[in-house]
């Protein structure tokens, strides 16, 4: 209640993921570092992408499109979560509110049809190599990564202008560290069951067919991989298609479980808990799976850095 009597009729309250014990203290200097990190590990892989042309494929095309979505991502959210903790003002305005949602579920919704033309790329390498220039290349590449953007951009015009014009008569307190969508239906004083079968054929599209053709698409590329004669081949591409997988469903899992439930089924503590996996953690670790395990990538990485601080070597 404290909080409520220092916002205008419009603000809201994020009440965040922090309090003022010492747990809360180390978990905060723990996100901070995570922040870094992300920021930085995907920036650098962009500038490795573009700055080495042996990373000039569709695949790496999309990747450099995934890190800069995660680097958007994780600065809508954590920046202001940081400074609502070292300030103690945890109000944002209508205004601020509509944009988090509005450039979360474009990023979410890009990411996930993003995920899906990687995974589609993998297939085609691997299960079609010889009509890989065909089914993927540069323009088909180009148009997916668009096309994430553009779908991406309008569902998430649709879903932020349905859900802010739902009247909020009671607490303006979002029990969330961020504007999200489930967490603000709740605090509405009307039916929003139109707008929640909506989210769920939205969530059908984006999250479950898109995960299900991911799905299916590694498992085929497991397939072909099993038969491969060479033993080294086989366990190189099984590890990667499997730590692909286990991010994705770190992705996917929790996401789904979030936008699929009914508003009556969201436990605030739990919902925190799962969006942290989909706007946190899988930034920090898509980089680190889908590249810098990869020996492309390290090469570059090893020929920049030498360029840059071995001139003379």
């Amino acid at each position: 209640m404290g909080f409520e009597n220092h916002t205008s009729g419009s603000d809201f309250i994020l009440l965040g993921l922090f309090s003022s014990s010492q747990i809360s203290l180390v978990f905060f200097s723990f996100i901070c570092i995570i922040f870094v990190m992300t920021v930085t590990e995907n920036t650098v892989m962009i500038l490795l992408i573009r700055w080495d042309l042996r990373l000039h494929t569709p695949m790496y095309f999309l990747l450099s499109h995934l890190s800069f979505m995660d680097i958007l991502h994780i600065s809508n959210i954590v920046p202001k979560m940081v400074a609502d903790f070292l300030s103690g003002n945890r109000t944002i305005s209508f205004a601020g509110c509509g944009f988090q949602i509005f450039l979360s579920l474009t990023l979410l919704g890009g990411e996930c049809l993003l995920l899906a033309a990687m995974s589609y790329d993998r297939y085609v390498a691997i299960c079609h190599p010889l009509c890989y220039p065909i089914l993927m290349n540069e323009h088909i590449s180009i148009l997916m990564a668009s096309g994430s953007w553009l779908v991406g951009k309008i569902n998430s015009t649709v879903h932020t202008a349905y859900a802010l014009h739902f009247p909020f008569c009671g607490s303006r307190a979002i029990d969330h560290f961020f504007c999200e969508v489930p967490a603000m239906l709740k605090l509405s004083c009307v039916d929003t069951s139109h707008y929640e079968r909506g989210g769920y054929v939205s969530g059908i599209i984006f999250l479950v067919i898109l995960f299900s053709m991911i799905f299916a698409s590694y498992m085929k590329v497991l397939l072909t991989v099993l038969q491969m004669k060479s033993s080294e081949a086989r366990k190189k591409s099984f590890s990667t298609c499997s730590f692909h997988m286990i991010v994705v469903m770190m992705y996917y899992g929790p996401f789904i479980f979030t936008y699929m439930r009914p508003k009556s089924y969201h436990i605030p503590g739990q919902d925190k808990f799962l969006a942290i996996f989909y706007t946190i953690l899988t930034p920090t670790l898509n980089p680190i799976i889908y590249s810098f395990r990869n020996k492309d990538v390290l090469a570059a990485m090893k020929a920049m850095l030498e360029r840059n601080f071995l001139p003379n070597r």
